[in-house]
């Protein structure tokens, strides 16, 4: 006896688009992706987004749990921790410009020359 799907589902490029960027996320991640996607469809979305994505049911229910205990956005403005990125150049302490590092790493030019031959001796 074939069972109907309960869902009908999205169309073949958009789960081969879904695949590729579960692909590309790291576990927890794809955990919570999942999850997200299965509640769009409500009942029969696990058992489809478990066979589109190629995971187990109980991996997405683990990532329906992860997203109920998210931790708390401290400021949601912020896309990096606090002292994040690069620093101010006021910040920099003096003399840590490109230029003057590439100088100061560099050999001198005059210890680049050779001295001139005055023929074979």
């Amino acid at each position: 006896m074939h069972r109907e799907p309960l869902v009908a589902g999205y169309p073949e490029e958009v789960e081969r688009a879904m695949k590729t960027f579960f692909d590309s996320l790291r576990e927890k991640d794809k955990r919570r992706y999942a999850a997200v996607e299965a509640a769009k469809f409500g009942k029969g979305g696990l058992a489809y987004v478990s066979r589109v994505l190629g995971i187990d049911p109980s991996t997405i229910r683990q990532g329906e749990a992860d997203l109920k205990h998210l931790p708390k956005d401290e400021d949601p403005g912020r896309v990096r921790r606090p002292g994040g990125g690069r620093k101010k150049r006021s910040s920099r302490p003096p003399g840590s410009s490109r230029a003057s590092r590439r100088s100061s790493t560099s050999t001198p030019p005059a210890a680049l020359s050779t001295p001139a031959s005055s023929g074979p001796t």
